[in-house]
């Protein structure tokens, strides 16, 4: 349901809230292999970034119904970006409330939202929504070891980092044995996601971990 300009500055918190107080959260059981792609692992474009009146734009695709989903996670990343963290928590609430956990929309919200907290500097909220996205895929899709690494890396929790990027290796041990080909492999990630990525990379490295 699409909400007015005027109402979206003034919409609570509590919805948006519920996935933010886990502490030390506990994982899945990690496997041995991740080869399975996930089609929701992609961040929505509605309306091209460079355009001059974005935010206005992307309103009115919500308004309109169409393609409405995606506009809600892409005004809400341009809200993170934008620096107004709290309407770009409300708006991923709005989408998220709106969608399953099993279906590739929801998984879609949800993997998108774990990205915009974890720019944030929230690497625990971050791991929690895409915690929720991979337990709506059947599969071990392959974006999971890299990216519970980068964020179990950023929390200190480094052990279970490098267990999580010996998956990776496991998996593709010709693309993630070194940090070489970081670039071509994660093109959406920033220089310095990447560079912590190659951190847990140079500690693997060192000491890989047995299996299982």
């Amino acid at each position: 349901m699409a909400v007015g300009r005027n109402r979206l500055t003034g919409m609570v918190l509590a919805a948006g809230m519920t996935v933010f107080g886990v502490s030390a959260q506990s994982l899945p059981t990690l496997q041995e292999f991740y080869f399975d792609d996930d089609v929701a692992a992609v961040a929505p474009v509605v309306v091209s970034a460079d355009s001059a009146d974005l935010v206005d734009q992307l309103m009115k695709q919500r308004e309109r119904g169409r393609k409405a989903l995606d506009a809600t996670v892409q005004l809400a990343s341009v809200a993170y970006a934008q620096g107004r963290p709290e309407l770009g928590r409300e708006l991923y609430a709005d989408a998220e409330k709106n969608t399953s956990l099993t279906t590739t929309a929801g998984r879609m919200v949800r993997w998108n939202h774990g990205w915009d907290l974890f720019r944030q500097g929230d690497a625990e909220a971050a791991l929690a929504q895409w915690h929720s996205a991979q337990q709506g895929l059947r599969g071990n899709a392959s974006w999971v070891p890299p990216t519970y690494a980068l964020a179990l890396w950023t929390l200190g929790r480094k052990d279970e980092a490098v267990k999580w990027y010996a998956a990776a290796v496991r998996t593709e041990p010709q693309r993630w044995s070194t940090s070489t080909a970081y670039a071509q492999l994660l093109p959406t990630w920033r220089d310095s996601e990447r560079a912590s990525l190659a951190e847990v990379q140079q500690a693997w490295a060192a000491q890989p971990p047995a299996w299982p």
